[in-house]
């Protein structure tokens, strides 16, 4: 029997997530961990990995938008030891907390977190790498927090104006991931073709075998020249015994703490 205590300490979500490198606080974050951005995270620094390219001397520069708690960031740094990261947030509070987040992990000499808005940030450097999971909702009932509505929501940053962010900061050779809800699936690729990105790669991912389509992970370019068609696959969370799937194990395995 599950005692009321308990059972409300299970429900309220953890101020913190340990993975097996790296801790990541949460309680001052909108934007909390959730499954859905730790695949992507995993997906993203094993793609970056296995570049030929990601182990040479230079230095791959990276920049996460709307960094959030510094998961993303956390977890392209714990695979990828050649990357300069900047993580862009504007929350004061998760600014803060990604800050100390990065700061106390072993990867701090090689990540700047900066405080400001990514629709106005500069540098006087191109990015090898642009990653996000942006908001995802738009002209959607929204919240009366108006901190929840700029982390998932469109009161902060618009899609389309992600991948304006994107074509201003990234490389010629660069590439470009994003995270992206699979019910605007139609809406994006139109936004893609008229901002003249092209697509690399693209994972449909279900909740489990027996779910649809919930969220996407994308990887891309500037364009298209001398690129091949895109690649698609799937991915699903769980299986239908609800255990994870082998694919989802194999990709975060150097995370997870009981993996």
């Amino acid at each position: 029997m599950v005692h009321s205590a308990q059972l409300k300490a299970y429900l309220m979500p953890n101020s913190y997530f340990q993975f097996k490198e790296f801790t990541v606080y949460q309680e001052r974050c909108v934007m909390k961990v959730t499954t859905d951005a730790c695949l992507f995270g995993a997906w993203v620094a094993q793609d970056v990995q296995c570049d030929p390219g990601s182990q040479e001397a230079n230095p791959i520069n990276v920049l996460d938008v709307g960094t959030g708690t510094g998961l993303l960031t956390l977890m392209l740094a714990q695979k990828n030891a050649s990357t300069v990261i900047d993580a862009v947030e504007i929350d004061q509070e998760s600014y803060e907390q990604a800050k100390e987040n990065v700061a106390i992990s072993p990867y701090a000499d090689h990540i700047q977190v900066i405080k400001g808005d990514a629709k106005a940030f500069s540098s006087s450097k191109k990015y090898d790498l642009v990653i996000s999971n942006p908001p995802f909702y738009e002209k959607e009932l929204t919240s009366c927090d108006q901190k929840k509505n700029i982390a998932h929501h469109d009161a902060g940053l618009l899609l389309e104006e992600i991948f304006s962010i994107i074509k201003t900061n990234l490389s010629a050779e660069g590439m470009f991931y994003l995270l992206l809800p699979f019910k605007r699936n139609e809406e994006i690729k139109k936004m893609l073709f008229r901002e003249n990105l092209f697509v690399s790669k693209i994972v449909f991912v279900r909740q489990s075998t027996n779910h649809d389509y919930f969220r996407m992970m994308v990887s891309g370019k500037l364009s298209n020249v001398n690129d091949s068609e895109t690649v698609i696959d799937e991915i699903s969370v769980w299986d239908d015994q609800q255990q994870y799937t082998e694919q989802f194990k194999q990709l975060l395995q150097p995370y997870y703490l009981y993996l």
